[in-house]
């Protein structure tokens, strides 16, 4: 930008094109203009700085929208800043320098703006400027967070339409139609679920950060091979008891109309009441456990020592009551506070040897990997974050689809490793039989009880994971049964190929189905207004944890001149203290 000359004759496709580069070349060669008359068919300009010659004068030529240079005066003669403002660098200008950048990086910074802009032109901009230019931007390319509230009717008929067996429904506030919830389930989850996937799914909110805010709440499984599955989502204006409520309702209604009976489920969340009371209203037979990633970040906050979380994530895998006493004895050595503090959560709703219900080794949801999917569009209007999930399933479903297609064996790879595992170990182990079914296993450090009727070991291995163990893998060996057939059918091959059987389909530009849903509504129309919680201005305060008082040990001050305790030196008013001054 610093080679950028003009000359007297050189054209413009339109007055635009010419404002845009006195503009562009103003701020690279670190001037500013002085605009003396500026319409649609003249441009005059000068350099604001005082007694500096340089002019320019432009028309609009005859007949056409081209504008061209009449004259150019003078040189610069006015000294140049490279490090401060300038005037022609308006959120417009910054806007457009910053478009394609934003296209592609979504999460482009505020900051990044800031040293982008100083590294190719060398001026300063205000913070506030790149980040008012930012907002613009993302409305100039996705539209403004009103009107998607506005289209949200419009783009789940769509998603019905191109997708038949979903569930998409917008509701709204009865008096002033103001957005409240929207919950999103596509057929091939749905079915995905049903049929292939682990009876665990994962519940979570994700915080969004668009202008009116709103929470993410999501309901997640894990298919055969341990991977992300998104079972149903929704946007609610405000996470609380009712909002959860009415999620695990919607859910319910899906997975109902899907199958003939829901099977047995395990639900892994945060353990907050209003979670808690949701489920056991509407799953009543399921099973609920605490995420061990919530609770061991929970402890980590409270007490900051890493070996607690290593302790604690040791005794949630612990597979007997044993094993399990024996990390928790050890908790306790490093921290009995700690250990106090655990007592709000009872270990049979996190530890795998008093957990009820089946968890196949997942101990916590993936909440986090379904995150890594939206965090670029989590600033982004309602349908863009709906439209990111959604651009999200269609490849992941994809590439699962191409990836089983090289699996030839009866297991899944994550099923099929922990089976050769055991085999490894197992060459080494003795065999005992008791009778048809039951056998001992002897290893150097103890012997187990395997039962392959139950299919059952005394280390309970086989039980919490549905994969068969080292001792059960010996047992198998040695009364010639097919060790793969023993572990549980949702780590089959087969069962991973129908999660993902069903295809999820695209939906039309926006363009298209704005027109068709407004062709069919016509007046009956009544857009869905923003809820009425908006983000405040400026930059978020950041959060600091409270501590109350009354567990904190306040700190006792000390004078070092009276060695009196209650105030400082520095505020001490003892007569020893003044006479010592005087002195």
């Amino acid at each position: 930008m610093e080679d950028c000359h003009f000359v007297v004759g050189q054209e413009f496709s339109d007055v635009k094109a010419f404002r845009n580069a006195i503009k562009e070349a103003a701020i690279a060669q670190h001037f500013e203009l002085r605009i003396l008359k500026s319409d649609l068919i003249r441009y005059i300009a000068k350099c604001a700085a005082e007694g500096c010659p340089w002019r320019i004068r432009a028309v609009k030529l005859p007949n056409a929208p081209t504008f061209a240079i009449r004259s150019l005066g003078g040189a610069h003669t006015c000294g140049r800043n490279a490090h401060t403002g300038h005037h022609q660098a308006s959120v417009d200008w910054i806007v457009n320098f910053i478009e394609e950048r934003l296209r592609d990086n979504i999460n482009y910074k505020p900051k990044d703006i800031l040293h982008d802009v100083y590294r190719q032109y060398g001026i300063t901009i205000p913070y506030k400027q790149a980040w008012r230019a930012k907002e613009r931007g993302l409305q100039a390319i996705f539209g403004s967070s009103e009107e998607s509230y506005c289209l949200l009717p419009a783009y789940c008929v769509q998603i019905l339409k191109s997708n038949p067996g979903s569930v998409a429904e917008v509701f709204t506030s009865v008096a002033d139609n103001r957005f409240q919830r929207v919950f999103v389930s596509f057929y091939a989850s749905i079915c995905g679920f049903v049929n292939g996937c682990l009876p665990v799914v994962g519940l979570g909110g994700i915080q969004l950060k668009s202008k009116y805010l709103g929470t993410l709440l999501s309901a997640t499984s894990f298919d055969a091979d341990g991977g992300l599955f998104p079972l149903a989502f929704g946007v609610v204006d405000m996470e609380n008891d009712e909002s959860w409520m009415w999620f695990l309702s919607e859910l319910h209604k899906a997975l109902e109309m899907n199958t003939e009976m829901i099977p047995h489920l395990t639900f892994l969340s945060d353990g907050h009441k209003g979670v808690s009371d949701a489920i056991k209203r509407k799953f009543p037979a399921a099973s609920n456990a605490i995420c061990m990633k919530y609770l061991a970040e929970s402890i980590g906050k409270e007490f900051k020592n890493p070996r607690l979380i290593q302790l604690l994530w040791k005794a949630a895998y612990a597979t007997t009551t044993t094993g399990f006493k024996e990390k928790m004895v050890e908790l306790e050595e490093i921290s009995s506070e700690a250990t106090k503090w655990l007592q709000q959560y009872p270990p049979s709703r996190w530890a795998l040897c008093y957990f009820e219900g089946a968890r196949y080794g997942h101990l916590s949801s993936n909440i986090d990997e379904l995150n890594q999917w939206i965090v670029e569009a989590r600033e982004l209007p309602i349908i863009q974050v709906i439209e990111c999930i959604h651009s999200k399933l269609m490849a992941n479903f994809e590439d699962k689809r191409a990836k089983s297609e090289s699996w030839f064996s009866l297991l899944v790879p994550y099923a099929e490793h922990h089976i050769m595992e055991s085999m490894n170990r197992a060459s080494i182990y003795q065999v005992l039989r008791s009778d048809e079914v039951e056998f001992e296993v002897l290893s150097a450090e103890r012997s187990e009880i395997v039962n392959i009727g139950t299919r059952s070991c005394s280390c309970r291995d086989w039980q919490l994971y549905g994969i068969p163990c080292s001792h059960a893998v010996a047992a198998l060996l040695f009364s010639r049964k097919d060790v793969y057939s023993f572990s549980e059918k949702y780590f089959t091959v087969s069962n991973f190929c129908k999660a993902y059987a069903e295809e999820i389909h695209s939906i039309p530009g926006k363009i298209e189905w704005k027109k068709e849903y407004e062709n069919t509504m016509g007046d009956e129309i009544r857009p869905v207004r923003p809820p009425k919680m908006r983000r405040p201005p400026g930059r978020p305060e950041k959060k600091r944890m409270c501590v109350d008082e009354f567990s904190r040990e306040k700190h006792t001050v000390h004078c070092s001149r009276c060695n009196q305790t209650g105030h400082y030196k520095s505020t001490c008013k003892s007569d020893v203290c003044n006479s010592l001054e005087q002195m």
